[in-house]
């Protein structure tokens, strides 16, 4: 099912989500004080980036 599939995730601000506006077409907000993907985010910290294949 191709439309289905996740095809991007992001950490966006208020600011990028009102420039997107309904381009976007699902967004979960999250509060400063929430640390729901705190965890996830030390995780994505510590990979090291590679360089693409060529």
């Amino acid at each position: 099912m191709r439309g289905d599939q996740v095809v991007a995730v992001g950490l966006l601000t208020q600011r990028d989500v009102d420039a997107f506006g309904a381009k976007l077409s699902r967004v979960y907000h999250l509060e400063p004080e929430d640390d729901q993907f705190a965890d996830l985010l030390a995780q994505l910290d510590a990979i090291e980036a590679t360089p693409p294949k060529q």
